[in-house]
Formats: C-alpha cells, sequence, structure tokens
C-alpha cells in the first residue's frame, strides 16, 4: 500500500531557510575568493558544524565547548545572511572578511575534531539499596545465635529403676519378677535364651542379651538375674 504524502509545514519551513542559508553562504564565499566547489563547500562545513554541536548537546557532556561551536556556526550562517541582504559591497569584500573565508575550513575542522572525538561521560545507576537492610531501625537488638548442638552425641541412658533383690532363703526358680521389669519383657528374653541354647548349646549370657534387646546394662542384668 502506497502510504499518501502529506505536507508538514515545519518541515517545508525548514527546507526553504536551509536552502535560502545555503545560498547566502554560497555567495559570501564566491564574493570572498573562493569560487568553484569550494564556494559550495562552505555552507557544508557551516551546517555540519552546527548538527554536530547539537548532537553534543543533546548527548550530554561539555556543555560549555558544543554552546562555544554552536554559537560559532550560528554566527556564520546568520552573518552571511546580513551580508548579503545589501550591507555589504559583494564587490569589493573587505579584508578581514576574505581572512575569515579563508580560515574558516581550519575553524571548522577543529570544532567538528572536538566535538565528536570528546568522549561523553558514563553515567553510573547508583547501587540498590537493599529493602530490608534499609527498613531495620540502626539500634535493633540482634537475637543471640543459638550454639549448635551436637548431633551425634549419644543418648543419655535411660533410668532404670533400683530393682529389690530377691530375698536369699527364696529359690531361683520361684522368684518373682522385679517390680521395674515388665512381664513382657522377661517373657521376649526368656523365649531369646530358650532360642540361642536351641543354636548355641548354652546359656545366654547378659552382653547378647543386653545387645537383643536393646536395654541398659542394668536392665539387661535384672533380666538376666530373672531367667537364671
Amino acid at each position: 500500500m502506497i502510504r499518501s504524502i502529506r505536507p508538514d509545514a515545519v518541515l517545508v519551513q525548514a527546507v526553504i531557510a536551509g536552502a535560502l542559508s545555503f545560498a547566502h553562504l554560497h555567495d559570501l564565499a564566491a564574493a570572498a575568493g573562493q569560487d568553484g566547489w569550494k564556494a559550495w563547500a562552505y555552507p557544508v562545513s557551516v551546517d555540519l558544524l552546527l548538527v554536530a554541536a547539537w548532537r553534543r548537546l543533546r548527548a550530554g557532556g561539555d556543555k560549555a565547548a558544543a554552546w562555544c561551536w554552536f554559537l560559532v556556526a550560528l554566527v556564520a550562517s546568520l552573518g552571511a545572511n546580513i551580508a548579503t541582504a545589501g550591507l555589504l559591497d559583494l564587490e569589493h569584500v573587505p579584508a578581514w572578511l576574505r581572512i575569515t573565508v579563508a580560515g574558516w575550513p581550519a575553524l571548522a575542522f577543529l570544532g567538528g575534531t572536538l566535538l565528536v572525538h570528546t568522549a561523553a561521560p558514563r553515567h553510573t545507576a547508583p547501587e540498590p539499596v537493599s529493602a530490608a537492610v534499609s527498613s531495620e531501625p540502626e539500634n535493633a537488638p540482634v537475637d543471640p545465635v543459638p550454639a549448635p548442638t551436637d548431633s551425634l552425641s549419644e543418648p543419655a541412658p535411660e533410668e532404670t529403676p533400683e530393682l529389690d533383690p530377691a530375698p536369699a532363703s527364696a529359690p531361683a526358680s520361684a522368684a518373682a519378677p522385679s517390680p521395674g521389669v515388665p512381664p513382657a519383657l522377661i517373657d521376649h528374653a526368656r523365649t531369646l535364651a530358650t532360642q540361642y541354647r536351641a543354636r548355641t548349646g548354652s546359656d545366654i549370657d547378659t552382653a547378647t542379651l543386653r545387645t537383643q534387646l536393646g536395654v541398659p546394662e542394668p536392665l539387661a542384668n535384672a533380666i538376666a538375674t530373672q531367667l537364671a
């Protein structure tokens, strides 16, 4: 699809102003003795210096230097427009104007080089402050860190109530179970002792009984006493 071209008043005005300024600069350069293609190069040089200075003003950096070269190019363009308005006899151009026009290329080259090759300052973003750090008051109390506990330490042995020894006069086979030993544990220990005797041909010792039952040594001794 072909888009319709709409005339822009600002663009048309810019083209007209640029063409007139270009022509005035050309006429002034030609009157100052710059004939041929050299007269056409002067308007291009002035306009390029204006553009370079304006871009540096937009990019930031040394604005004083950018404004300086912008005003130099603006005075050159504005001066040419005024000079060709009949205030200056283009048939007898003064010597100072000839010198100014002849020295303009070197001045424009210096200004353009300084504007283009001067590094713009780098803007570094400030470090974001952590919200957690900024929200805490300065004198906030700090909770003490609990000391790490040794997870591999052995558990404390269970306290075993003291067992009342069986009376000396009573026979071992008729001894009643100690109040601190559950009867079910005695029966389980008796079953293990029977299986051990059937397997090995000898009575089970206290250490083996303690290992198989998983009980503390005092309780194992009490159970072994009941099994004797």
